[in-house]
């Protein structure tokens, strides 16, 4: 095989974008505001560790966000499969900006009260619960099926391209110039999103004048996440990944304490994942022509943890520990690349808006669970066991859903799109 051929076989397949101009107008102001909102997390974590020094009260950052992003999901989460989604989609940037400019103006005080910077952030995930499942269940109506994969690895692109530059970035803007510029950055860049989704037409879901509504829409959406073992297992497996293997809670503390670094390289821990993220992504040719995509998510959740792990045990030598995070970020967006792919093909239309509402919930709610039990671990242990403990439960959570969901083992991507080899 020539080396062009090679290259075609592996490099991220841009279609998407080449054939449908309203997704490539929703992915650039998902790169604009993904950028943009990279700001802000780095923001919030070093706020909350000068104002408090407490790994306990970073770490409820993340409960505060995960009860917003509950709130968000049973408001929310309905609606998506009944209203106009490119409405949907404004009203969200709207909301996300409320809650970027009350961070801001926090930014302005000497010593903000934690109740104003919580419930920022719970406002904030609120409408996230809007935002991404809004995006995710236009996609399809957008692409077709058949360019489903490559469209998720195309976000990959977005999410970590701007988590690997973003952080770092962040990390020097906020120790030059302060937090307020880096929530300003942000809040601008929510805007460009705005603009996006009002280039979009109407996106009204299938069936949309006979769908289900308030509390039953809720139940008809986690009935269907019960009586799908596949789905549930996906579900599964990522909670393991991000509540017992994200520590970036204690990248604040472990910067400066296990790395004897200054607070400005912070970011850096922040990019590291997001490196072999997007190398993942850029290269993910390859991913079209797995078929075992189930099994695929097992080891990738299992190389998840083992590289957490080893990063906890990194000691003070921060080049191993930037590169143990980066190989956690390449199977990570492997792992995310063929969740997304099998939920989406496997939920219809009319659920598609409540069960991107229920994935968004796992999929950024774990983290932020994640959050305060690697401050909690931290608190009564160490920070570097909570670290090395996480990684290994995680490790384990993947060999237990592989025996626990063989549905998720023996799934095949041909048996459900007819593709050929």
């Amino acid at each position: 095989m020539d080396g062009r051929r090679w290259l075609r076989r592996v490099a991220i397949d841009v279609t998407p974008l080449r054939v449908s101009r309203e997704y490539r107008h929703l992915w650039f102001g998902l790169l604009a505001t993904t950028s943009g909102s990279q700001f802000t997390v780095v923001a919030v974590f070093v706020q909350l560790t000068r104002l408090t020094g407490s790994e306990v009260a970073v770490g409820a950052s993340g409960l505060v966000w995960f009860v917003g992003l509950i709130a968000g999901t049973l408001v929310f989460g309905p609606v998506i499969d009944v209203w106009d989604r490119r409405r949907l989609l404004a009203i969200a940037q709207l909301g996300l900006a409320a809650a970027t400019a009350t961070l801001l103006l926090g930014s302005t005080m000497d010593a903000p009260p934690l109740a104003l910077i919580y419930t920022a952030l719970g406002i904030a995930a609120a409408f996230s619960a809007l935002d991404s499942p809004t995006r995710a269940a236009m996609t399809p109506r957008l692409i077709g099926a058949e360019l489903i994969p490559a469209a998720q690895a195309l976000n990959q692109v977005v999410w970590n391209g701007s988590g690997l530059v973003g952080p770092a970035v962040a990390g020097i803007v906020i120790g030059r110039f302060g937090l307020t510029t880096a929530y300003v950055i942000d809040l601008a860049s929510i805007f460009v999103m705005l603009g996006a989704a009002l280039t979009l037409p109407p996106i009204h879901p299938e069936g949309h004048g006979a769908n289900a509504t308030g509390w039953a829409a809720i139940r008809e959406g986690f009935a269907f996440v019960r009586g799908s073992r596949l789905i549930l297992s996906t579900f599964v497996i990522d909670l393991f990944a991000m509540v017992f293997g994200m520590p970036r809670a204690l990248f604040t503390f472990l910067i400066v304490d296990q790395f004897h670094h200054s607070e400005e390289l912070v970011g850096l821990l922040f990019s590291a994942p997001a490196v072999g993220a997007f190398i993942g992504a850029m290269a993910s040719g390859w991913t079209r022509r797995v078929d075992r995509q189930g099994l695929a998510v097992i080891w990738a959740v299992a190389a998840w943890g083992a590289s957490i792990a080893v990063f906890g045990w990194s000691g003070s030598h921060l080049w191993l520990g930037l590169l143990a995070l980066a190989l956690a970020g390449w199977a990570d967006v492997i792992s995310a690349i063929f969740r997304s792919t099998i939920l989406q093909l496997e939920v219809p239309d009319r659920l598609r808006g409540r069960l991107s509402a229920i994935h968004i919930l796992v999929v950024t709610g774990g983290p932020r669970l994640g959050d305060l039990e690697a401050g909690l671990v931290a608190r009564a242990v160490s920070p570097t066991f909570s670290v090395v403990s996480g990684g290994l439960v995680c490790l384990a959570g993947a060999g237990l859903v592989g025996l626990g969901f063989p549905e998720l083992k023996r799934y095949r991507a041909r048996a459900r799109t007819g593709a050929e080899d």
